[in-house]
């Protein structure tokens, strides 16, 4: 059992990332047709039925980035050219190996922590592993032997090493506060309240105990800044570039090659929103709900987890329902989605009712002390993968609504202006931490 658990905390997080790969592009295709009044993605469908408002496009993108022609530049070095998509893909999805996702739990007399690799100097290793990830950029710009992907590449470097000095500063003041590099140390340094705040009688200040972002606001906002940066998303995509490079750092590339580039990002994406989480949001903290007490309440906390997913999934599937039935009356078939709320909702309300069920007869619950753990490392995981998912959210919104900044402007910004404000929060906080 000992090594079953050990296996899922290494296999499980990486099948959960990959797998949110289509889920991204298809929040970042439904996420943009929101917010500029449009439909989005809504055609492709299987059996002329199923299309689970945009979700097949997802599986046919994949059929079309495999059937398209591999083209390689006949004067590319083709060694760097081809190693440069592997390069991107695997140092992006290798960080993701180190940030912890439920407390640890002692199990069968041993402890057991839920991170692939429970490193002492876990931070560093997300800094060096992400920073290596520039070379697959300027490899696949500088092999391509194209101009375009050259000047994508020069302005991709010169953004990351900017944007990663600022970021480290930023991460300093967070390791200053929680006294360890250790990533797992930081979360626990944070708690589950969100923000205490108490009077301290050698001090005639207020101190703040909680997450991070309430803490150190001013580190929490450049960090986010540098993680868009670090992950070439807008309004710092200038490696890419669409209306100044044709595509960037990747325009020489196609089927497969490009795949990995265009999944990489993504990746990117995920691992930024999940260190964020991590560092200044509680990382797998339940706001108000300790370990502990997840732990000693199991057996309540797991009943209304069933009642509210029952009753969630039996109201939206009614919801659903009418609207399909009311679609099927008129005749309505120009669009799939006409009718396939009654698909669904049948679907959801069938599920809501097995749960009522199931919770009518397993009543009163009760879980032994193995079933508390594993409900407290379910809930947290669950938790932490809801925090990763909103700040992907925050990365779709931010991009189509903000403009792309100019280079000038972007070196500026990290240089002359957040350079100098990071030191100084390192210097204030250092103060603060002595004087407390």
């Amino acid at each position: 059992m000992l090594l079953l658990l050990i296996l899922a905390k290494i296999i499980i997080p990486f099948f959960i990332l990959l797998n949110m790969l289509p889920l991204l592009i298809w929040l970042e295709r439904k996420g943009a047709a929101y917010i500029q009044d449009r439909r989005g993605p809504n055609r492709a469908s299987l059996f002329g039925v199923i299309r689970l408002g945009g979700l097949i496009h997802a599986i046919t993108d994949v059929i079309k980035l495999v059937n398209k022609e591999d083209i390689t530049p006949s004067n590319a070095n083709k060694f760097f050219y081809y190693l440069a998509p592997f390069i991107a893909m695997s140092v992006a999805c290798v960080t993701f190996a180190v940030l912890p996702f439920a407390d640890s739990i002692r199990w069968n007399g041993a402890w057991i922590t839920f991170q692939a690799a429970d490193l002492n100097a876990g931070i560093l290793y997300v800094l060096s592993i992400s920073s290596i990830g520039i070379f697959g950029i300027m490899l696949g710009a500088w092999s391509s032997n194209s101009k375009y992907t050259l000047l994508g590449g020069l302005r991709s470097s010169a953004q990351m090493i900017s944007y990663e000095i600022v970021m480290s500063m930023a991460i300093i003041s967070v390791l200053m506060m929680a006294g360890s590099l250790e990533l797992s140390k930081v979360v626990e340094n944070q708690g589950s309240i969100p923000l205490q705040v108490s009077l301290l009688d050698h001090f005639p200040y207020l101190h703040l105990q909680g997450w991070n972002f309430i803490r150190q606001p001013i580190a929490c906002l450049f960090f986010i800044v540098a993680m868009f940066a670090e992950a070439n998303r807008l309004p710092f995509d200038l490696p890419e570039g669409e209306s100044e490079l044709v595509a960037g750092y990747h325009t020489e590339y196609s089927s497969l090659k490009f795949a990995l580039f265009f999944m990489a990002e993504y990746v990117n994406m995920t691992i930024a929103s999940g260190v964020l989480a991590t560092l200044f949001f509680g990382g797998w903290q339940i706001p108000f709900m300790s370990s502990a007490y997840i732990r000693e309440n199991a057996s309540m906390i797991l009943t209304l987890v069933l009642a509210v997913l029952a009753i969630t999934h039996v109201l939206g599937g009614a919801v659903l329902l009418k609207k399909g039935i009311k679609n099927i009356r008129i005749r309505k078939w120009g669009n799939g989605w006409d009718y396939e709320p009654a698909v669904i909702g049948t679907a959801a309300l069938g599920l809501g009712l097995l749960l009522s069920a199931l919770l009518y007869f397993l009543y009163p619950i009760s879980l032994t002390e193995n079933g508390g753990l594993i409900l407290q490392v379910v809930l947290q995981a669950l938790t932490f993968l809801a925090k990763i998912l909103f700040f992907c959210w925050v990365f779709i919104w931010v991009r189509w609504t903000l403009p792309r900044f100019r280079y000038d402007q972007l070196m500026n910004l990290g240089w002359k202006k957040m350079l100098p404000i990071s030191l100084l929060n390192i210097l204030v906080t250092g103060v603060c931490l002595l004087a407390i």
